[in-house]
């Protein structure tokens, strides 16, 4: 009988579907929804209002993404009815050195269980740094697709930034899960761990605010100079010092040579819908590949046990292949955030990004506030294999923001984070909605599991009866509670575009931050 020993969180949680004809946003965190959803309001685009989202979810949520991390971006074109990605994940510094990475025996505790890197460093502190490819990214989707100026869509974020960021209870604990970590880096715990410990709210009172150091600054030099000047201005020269004082091998010159991708994006058809997700180095293939194993199995009537049995041999085909292939393993951390927005129009901009793990290298940089990723940790330590370190190369990530589009019923995208758990997370929203014809926020609140390359299932502890018993017969099961925190399930959220011009959404639901708000 499995355990129910994780079953702590003792409230039924709700988020209704939010339903409107002006464009909806849908993120993490309710104060930066409004910031998108006020870029729409005012006349921008899907494009535009996720560009604002991208720089203003990092001032909130800094141990997922920021300045210093990369992603992708799916952007759907409604008159064109046509979808672009655009690439702007990490690439190694030029001057790594693969032999800065000696292997130390045993396996990995906090990277993608690759074989364990001496002092971690593939994972944590100045060698485990990528180029920050975000600001790029954002510029070029501005340049290709927004209407708005560059400088209005990062006034949310530098609003937020000088404001400093809010802390209630659900930041404290997220500060505090990371403070162990944190207290071995001094720029970055001397920010967000004040006194040495994570800030915290009174008993009663106003929420405090927790100064954000030189990020307003930092984020107005970038509204006013523009996006250049992080790759090739004053904001570049102070990244650069402070990334070669921390003992980084990041310079200016890695940022200077980085160019986003606009390209195609990974495509494929499912049961009659066209789906488009992140190409190349991602999980978006690995995504079409389970679907397309999916569509050769029979489906429940509503997701019931056949279902799920379903799901899961097509989860346990899809991971076997990505680990065979693509040079990926299970049990990698992730912190990372995906947004999702609709406009009037019907255009479509779904985002992931992310630093990779939470505050990602911990290295903060004292003159800009810039937090860098570990991109470095999505290497394979091992030399010769085909996910393995080398200079300006790009790494393998779990990445899949995806467009659906559909002849006869309403389009949709959506995303999720979560490491290894993102496509799983996606692949079962999207049956709930092409085959069960679920709305956003049925879907978000239809129990998951979740199966990523390891030999277990994690089923959902609301899956009872019949299907339970038909997975633990079939699969070593683990039961786990969808709640605040662990999160056992990846977190996603979903926009969707009928044919009348009805748009809906939905957000992650024990998130207690996460919101979709209509313009």
């Amino acid at each position: 009988m499995p355990s129910f020993e994780n079953i702590t969180e003792q409230w039924t949680l709700e988020k209704a579907t939010v339903s409107g004809r002006n464009g909806i946003v849908a993120t993490n965190h309710y104060e930066v929804s409004e910031i998108g959803a006020d870029v729409l309001r005012r006349g921008g685009n899907a494009v535009d209002a996720a560009i604002a989202v991208s720089f203003a979810i990092g001032v909130v949520e800094p141990w997922n993404s920021g300045l210093g991390g990369c992603g992708f971006m799916q952007v759907f074109d409604a008159r064109k009815r046509k979808v672009t990605s655009i690439d702007f994940g990490t690439v190694a510094p030029r001057a790594i050195d693969p032999a800065d990475y000696p292997l130390a025996g045993g396996t990995s505790d906090g990277g993608f269980n690759w074989p364990a890197v001496v002092g971690d460093r593939n994972i944590v502190g100045p060698l485990s740094v990528g180029v920050p490819t975000l600001v790029a990214g954002m510029a070029k989707a501005q340049e290709a697709f927004g209407t708005r100026s560059w400088a209005s869509l990062l006034e949310g974020a530098i609003a937020l930034a000088e404001r400093g960021m809010l802390i209630d209870w659900y930041a404290s604990l997220l500060l505090a899960s990371e403070a162990a970590e944190m207290s071995r880096y001094p720029d970055l715990a001397g920010l967000y761990m004040p006194g040495g410990h994570a800030p915290a709210a009174g008993w009663s009172g106003p929420l405090p605010h927790l100064d954000l150091g030189p990020l307003a600054a930092t984020l107005q030099r970038l509204a006013d100079a523009g996006p250049g000047d992080f790759y090739n201005g004053t904001l570049a020269d102070r990244i650069a010092a402070d990334a070669r004082r921390a003992g980084c091998a990041l310079s200016k010159a890695d940022l200077e040579s980085f160019q986003p991708r606009v390209c195609e994006p990974s495509c494929g058809h499912y049961r009659g819908a066209e789906v488009f997700t992140a190409p190349g180095l991602s999980a978006g293939p690995s995504l079409l590949h389970a679907l397309e194993l999916l569509e050769q199995q029979e489906l429940g009537q509503a997701p019931d046990k056949q279902t799920y049995l379903a799901y899961a041999s097509a989860l346990f085909e899809a991971y076997r292949v990505r680990l065979a292939t693509l040079g990926e393993t299970a049990q990698a951390p992730s912190s990372t955030t995906t947004f999702s927005g609709v406009d009037a129009e019907g255009n479509m901009a779904i985002v992931t990004q992310t630093l990779m793990s939470g505050f990602g290298s911990k290295v903060r940089l004292p003159q800009t506030g810039v937090i860098l990723n570990n991109g470095m940790l999505w290497f394979d330590p091992v030399p010769g294999r085909p996910n393995a370190i080398a200079p300006g190369k790009r790494p393998l990530s779990n990445m899949a923001p995806t467009v659906v589009l559909r002849e006869d019923a309403s389009d949709f995208g959506l995303g999720a984070l979560g490491g290894r758990r993102i496509f799983p997370a996606v692949f079962q929203l999207l049956s709930f909605m092409h085959d069960f014809g679920m709305d956003p926020g049925d879907a978000m609140a239809q129990p998951r599991i979740n199966v990523s390359g390891g030999t277990e299932v994690t089923v959902d502890a609301r899956l009872q009866g019949p299907t339970l018993d038909a997975l633990i017969a079939r699969h070593p099961v683990i039961v786990e509670q969808n709640g605040v925190l662990p999160e056992a399930f990846a977190c996603a959220n979903i926009v969707m575009q009928a044919k009348d011009g009805a748009q809906s959404a939905a957000v992650h639901i024990p998130m207690p931050w996460s919101k979709a708000i209509a313009a």
